[in-house]
């Protein structure tokens, strides 16, 4: 059962409410300290939030708007609970981007019933990997047909983490977790911080991720990736095997092999001249850009050219 975020004051969930959520199987965070909520959320980030408007002045809005500013929570279903008073007036749901409102006080039973909705609703909108909390395959093909739909340039890119599944056998799947959710930060941070005007961020699954940034921003923020990588990649390294510049692991035939160490391919294949109508199109010609890629030493990004000259 879902995990619940409740901020509010300390008589905001009734203690029927709180009994009976636990016996449908919620767990239950509650938190009165907009602080200590948003560390809550940034670190440990629950499926569920509830908050009560007007809390510590705009404690809710501020809370509100760290989850909106982190990608890697969208997918948090977020209810506010006002009173009937607020609707009287003309509410503001632009500034408040949430996904469902309740009344105060609060009704046990109708909670849960908002709070089972919410799960559903969930289930049927979300695709996020579980690991990154990023958008999935189904959001990946709508972003790539929403670029395929306009007449401007949009980049889209496929990264690819270089040898992983040796790495992943030779150091653990939990240490391959760590990598991967470091790879999915450092996309996350720099699109953020270079392109987040119309920009998208999506995990394929396992090594796999896919960006899209206007055309002009792409070299840019495919450089900055490859640097960001380049200076914590050795943080998941033994010393040892920073020391030789090489790992020994299986390979596909299960023989031992030199590996070089974890680096980065990034494919980009450009849209908006009408050479692509179809996702599936655009996912083809970035596998075979990702073949060469892999095949030069160290990180690269290879950006897709009109012509056989395909360079980054």
């Amino acid at each position: 059962m879902a995990r619940l975020l409740v901020f509010g004051s300390s008589d905001f969930l009734p203690v029927q409410s709180r009994v009976l959520l636990e016996s449908k199987g919620y767990q239950l965070q509650i938190c009165d300290d907009l602080s200590g909520a948003v560390t809550m959320v940034l670190e440990d980030p629950s499926e569920l939030l509830l908050l009560e408007k007007n809390l510590i002045g705009d404690g809710d809005l501020r809370l509100i708007q760290a989850v909106s500013c982190c990608r890697q929570l969208a997918s948090i279903d977020i209810l506010l609970a006002l009173n009937a008073q607020d609707l009287e007036l003309e509410f503001d749901w632009h500034k408040y981007p949430v996904d469902d409102f309740i009344l105060k006080p609060l009704q046990p039973m109708v909670l849960l019933a908002h709070l089972q909705l919410a799960e559903a609703r969930m289930s049927r909108t979300f695709d996020n990997n579980p690991l990154s909390r990023l958008p999935g395959n189904t959001s990946i093909i709508r972003a790539i047909r929403r670029a395929l739909a306009v007449d401007e340039q949009r980049a889209v890119c496929y990264v690819d983490i270089d040898n992983f599944k040796p790495y992943n056998d030779r150091y653990g799947f939990v240490r391959g977790d760590e990598v991967i959710l470091m790879v999915a930060r450092i996309i996350v941070n720099v699109v953020e911080e270079k392109a987040r005007d119309g920009s998208f961020v999506g995990h394929v699954g396992g090594d796999d991720f896919v960006f899209i940034v206007s055309r002009e921003l792409a070299e840019e923020v495919c450089q900055k990736i490859l640097d960001n990588f380049k200076v914590v990649r050795n943080l998941f390294l033994s010393a040892e095997d920073v020391a030789a510049g090489e790992f020994i692991g299986k390979d596909r035939l299960n023989n031992e092999t030199r590996f070089p160490l974890l680096s980065i391919s990034i494919a980009v294949v450009i849209t908006g001249d009408g050479r692509y109508r179809h996702s599936g199109e655009v996912a083809v010609a970035a596998t075979q850009l990702k073949h060469y890629a892999k095949k030069l030493e160290g990180s690269n990004y290879l950006i897709e050219r009109r012509n056989p000259d395909m360079t980054g």
